[in-house]
């Protein structure tokens, strides 16, 4: 899956921790938009999540009419209820195709609860009501915490989420 390192060799994981720690100091003069579009850009430029499974138990198509983004979500679940295996396919933006790929890595080795709880505070996130302990539990997909901001670009970042809710919530299978 995820390698977990940057196009420039950097860790990933090192770049979130300085990113929580920058949402903590926001009035520094500290450049959130530059960490951002880093965790952004790498999610997008090298997703680990992008391809088909061989297996799905549950394909869904999400789609953004008004940009034209759309996803082939993929997942497996086993008889527990845990997803054991998540992908997607599609095309669109980079803000689109990195928080779907975000969105997988979280939630895999999860139980379908959790990926949802996970779901409804990302949308929280995005909607400005979340609260500082839970955008940090929502790992990198903290970095797009700025599309709260931009109506547009908010419909890109929650595809994949949707999608996923959309999934889990009918359990219509493959």
């Amino acid at each position: 899956m995820h390698s977990g390192r940057c196009e420039d060799g950097s860790d990933i994981k090192n770049k979130v921790t300085i990113f929580y720690g920058l949402l903590r100091e926001r009035g520094k003069n500290m450049d959130l938009k530059q960490i951002y579009r880093e965790i952004v850009n790498e999610h997008n430029l090298h997703p680990g999540h992008k391809g088909d499974l061989i297996r799905p138990c549950y394909i869904r198509e999400g789609v953004n009419p008004t940009c034209g983004d759309d996803i082939n979500l993929q997942l497996a679940i086993d008889d527990d209820g845990v997803i054991t295996e998540a992908s997607f396919n599609g095309s669109g933006c980079a803000v689109s195709q990195a928080s779907a790929d975000i969105m997988l890595e979280m939630i895999e080795g999860k139980t379908k609860e959790e990926a949802l709880e996970l779901v409804d505070t990302f949308m929280e996130m995005v909607h400005g009501t979340a609260t500082e302990e839970q955008i940090e539990e929502l790992e990198e997909a903290a970095a797009l915490q700025d599309v709260a901001h931009m109506p547009a670009r908010a419909k890109c970042a929650t595809l994949g989420w949707h999608t996923l809710e959309k999934v889990l919530r009918e359990d219509v299978k493959a």
